[in-house]
Formats: C-alpha cells, sequence, structure tokens
C-alpha cells in the first residue's frame, strides 16, 4: 500500500468512525441547534429578508426616476437628387445616398403627490416585516415546545426499558426455577409452559420499547435536520419528585402572561393594523395625482454643413411640466379593491379572536393534564411501592413452592401496569408544568 493510499484508508476510516459515533444530546444542546438548522426557521428568516428589501424598493418611490435614452439612424436613398434645406441657420444636404442621424435624451420624473399613499405603502411594509419577524419567533417557540415533547417521550420509554429489563430478570429466574421443579416433580409442564409464556411477553416488552425510543429519535433527528450519519442519544436525567410535584401556575395568570408575550397573539393584533392600513390605501386611490417632469435633449444629422458639436449645441432643447390624473371611472377597480379591503380587515380580526381562543385552549388542556397527573403520579407511586412489595412476597413464595404460575402471573401484571401508570403520569405532569411555563416565558427545564 502506497503511503497516499494509506493516508485516504485512514481518513475514510477517520469518517466513518466520526459518522457512528453516538452523540449525547442535552435539552439545551437541542433547542439552540434546532434553532440554527431547522429548515422552516432558516425560510422564515429568507422571507424577512425579502420583506427588507420590499421596504427598501418602497421607500425608492419617494424618489424621482432619472433615464437617458440615445438613438441612431442610418438611411440609404440610392435615387436622391441634390437639394438643400434651409432651417434657421441649418443647413441640411441631401447630395449623399446614406445619412446618418443621432439622437439624445435625458429624461426625470417625481410623482410630488399621490393621496399619500407612497407614505402609507412604506407603513404597511414596516408592519409587514414586524408580522413576519413574529412568525419566525412563532415557529421557533413551536420548535422548542415539539423538541420539548419528543425529549420527554423519549426519557418515559427509557425509564420504562429499565422496568422491563428488571421483570425479565424476575421472570428468567422464575422460569429457571420452574424448570428445575419440573424435574424434581413439584411442577406441571404447563406451568412451566406459562413461565416461559411470561418470560417471552418480558422479552417482547423490551424489544417494544427499544423500538419506541429509537423512533422518537428518529422523530427528533427529523427536527433537529438530522440525517442517518448522525446517530445521538440524548441525557436528561430522571427527573426528581420536587419538579413533578412543583407548584402549576395558575391558569388565568398563565393565559394573561401568554396574551402579553405570545407572537402569534402580536402578530394578529398588528395583521389588523395592517387591514386597517391597506384600507386606508385603498380608499386614497380616489385622490388625484401630481407628477412633475423634465427632459433635456438633442440630435445631429450627417447631412448638416455643421459639425458635431455645433449642431448638438443649436438643436439643444429643455422641457418641464407638471401632470395632474384625475381617476373618473376605473371599471370599478377602486372600488372592488376597497371592498376586498374591507373583507381583509374583518377577516384579520377573526384570526385574532380564534388565535386567543386556541391559545385560551392550550394553556387550559396543559392546566387540566397537568393537575390531574400530577394527583394520579402521588396516587400511582403509592400503588407501585404496594405492588413491588406483594410481588416480592409471591415472587419468594413461588420460589420455595408455596405460591402457583397464576398467583405469580398476576402479580406481574399488577407491578407492570402500576409502574407504566406511575411513569405516564409523571412525565404527563413534568411536561405540562413546564409547556405552562414556557408559556408565561420562562425556559423549559426538564
Amino acid at each position: 500500500m502506497t503511503n497516499k493510499t494509506f493516508k485516504i484508508a485512514c481518513m475514510l476510516l477517520g469518517f466513518s468512525s466520526c459518522a457512528l459515533a453516538q452523540e449525547s444530546w442535552g435539552l439545551q444542546d437541542c433547542i439552540d441547534y434546532a434553532l440554527k438548522n431547522n429548515i422552516q426557521i432558516q425560510k422564515n428568516r429568507v422571507s424577512e429578508e425579502k420583506g427588507d428589501v420590499t421596504l427598501w424598493n418602497r421607500k425608492g418611490a419617494l424618489f424621482p426616476s432619472l433615464s437617458f435614452s440615445t438613438s441612431h439612424n442610418v438611411g440609404y436613398r440610392p435615387f436622391t437628387q441634390v437639394m438643400a434645406v434651409v432651417q434657421g441657420d441649418q443647413v441640411t444636404s441631401t447630395s449623399s445616398n446614406v445619412t446618418y442621424q443621432g439622437s439624445y435624451g435625458l429624461n426625470a420624473s417625481v410623482t410630488l403627490w399621490n393621496g399619500g399613499i407612497n407614505y402609507k405603502n412604506i407603513k404597511e411594509q414596516e408592519l409587514q416585516n414586524e408580522i413576519t419577524k413574529l412568525q419566525t419567533e412563532q415557529s421557533e417557540l413551536s420548535i422548542q415546545e415539539q423538541i420539548a415533547q419528543l425529549y420527554v417521550q423519549i426519557m418515559f420509554t427509557k425509564e420504562a426499558l429499565k422496568v422491563s429489563e428488571q421483570l425479565l430478570k424476575t421472570a428468567q429466574m422464575q422460569y429457571d426455577r420452574g424448570l428445575e421443579m419440573q424435574k424434581q416433580g413439584q411442577m406441571a409442564k404447563a406451568d412451566v409452559v406459562q413461565l416461559e409464556a411470561q418470560l417471552s411477553s418480558a422479552k417482547y416488552d423490551i424489544a417494544n420499547n427499544q423500538a419506541q425510543v429509537e423512533n422518537f429519535k428518529r422523530q427528533l433527528k427529523s427536527v433537529l435536520e438530522l440525517d442517518i450519519n448522525n446517530d445521538f442519544d440524548i441525557k436528561g436525567e430522571i427527573p426528581t419528585d420536587e419538579k413533578v410535584l412543583a407548584v402549576i401556575p395558575n391558569k388565568l395568570e398563565a393565559y394573561n402572561q401568554a396574551l402579553a408575550n405570545r407572537p402569534e397573539i402580536k402578530g394578529a393584533e398588528l395583521g389588523i393594523e395592517s387591514a386597517n392600513m391597506q384600507l386606508d390605501i385603498a380608499k386614497r386611490a380616489h385622490y388625484p395625482t401630481v407628477r412633475a417632469s423634465a427632459s433635456l435633449g438633442s440630435n445631429h444629422s450627417s447631412g448638416s454643413q455643421n459639425n458635431w458639436g455645433t449642431q448638438m449645441k443649436s438643436n439643444l432643447n429643455m422641457s418641464a411640466g407638471v401632470t395632474v390624473s384625475v381617476p373618473i371611472f376605473d371599471n370599478r377597480q377602486i372600488a372592488s379593491n376597497i371592498r376586498t379591503a374591507k373583507l381583509n380587515q374583518l377577516n384579520s380580526q377573526l384570526d385574532l379572536q380564534n388565535k386567543k381562543t386556541s391559545l385560551s385552549n392550550t394553556i387550559e388542556q396543559y392546566w387540566i393534564n397537568a393537575n390531574s397527573n400530577q394527583q394520579s403520579y402521588l396516587a400511582a407511586r403509592a400503588r407501585v411501592k404496594s405492588q413491588e412489595a406483594s410481588y416480592e412476597l409471591l415472587n419468594e413464595q413461588f420460589l420455595n413452592g408455596l405460591k402457583n404460575t397464576v398467583d405469580v402471573l398476576q402479580g406481574r401484571d399488577n407491578v407492570i401496569n402500576a409502574e407504566q401508570s406511575m411513569l405516564q403520569s409523571k412525565y404527563t405532569t413534568l411536561l405540562n408544568i413546564q409547556l405552562l411555563k414556557f408559556y408565561t416565558g420562562e425556559k423549559i427545564d426538564l
């Protein structure tokens, strides 16, 4: 192997190891990465820049326009007769079969007044730019909320997996004990088969939990815009009872704070201002428009006896004027625009009302979930302790031949149900409390 080939092989191996290396991400790591790399957020930022360009363009309408034009023509008259044309001090000869003419012009115009539409357009675009920025902020908050939900799902499933692994150990021990008791004639084959089925069920639970973890991780990677080469894991710690049993924010106070802080509400309020501005602009189309214009030009011809400079000086002409245009009948265009603007105005008011209702429902649902699951967690925690103690006693009695397989299997089911109920209520409470605080402006802290 050559030195070059060896280096390439090392690079490939290094790349492979990097691609396969598993990274552990905290919640804040996921949020920070998503805010920089999520495609929807990047598109929103592009829309912000496009809005800035549009505003810059609309401000340009306040300035005069200036343009330069020139034309050059060549003529050919094969049967021309010698003739001289006198215009003032200009004598133009047609003795040549080929003639050349050139003209030059400089034109300027400016809108002096159009009902203030240009200024209103600038203010309306400034409102639109603010709305676009709020939409970006809303996307960022939505991404954070989505990440928190998936993060909690992964934490919950991982903890459920640990419970399944403990139950698998117990099921394996019971099955091994059952085989020994069968050999000694102390247990029927049918009972051993039941213990084997319990062991298979425990293995299935583990496989199912592992698949759920991978699926939730895949969904989280999708939000983070990570591809198949990034095999990552989260590093969230098991939440303490202090977080799960924390004081739940008052739903009315949370709603009032959200009304004052949430970007979707601010954006809807600005949407009403923008709709009002658009209606005002549509009505101002009834006003006259006053434009001023000026031009400067000259021309020359090859048939003249004067040279180019003399012709350009002699033919120099300047003009200036004012144009006033008054709309009288425009095929109902202005009236249609006004009616459309009024409908947009009503729609923006309904949009704000809808967003307030949606926000109220979201916060109230989070509050209900947090309260009900917090109470369920307290009850489930006590139930788990009692079921685990009962199952340990059953298992000990079974190993000593004092309990049959039916009692053991029932005890195992009771433990599983209690553990699942406790974990479900635990993580649901944690998520909903944090989301309630998140809607009031706090960071999500899992």
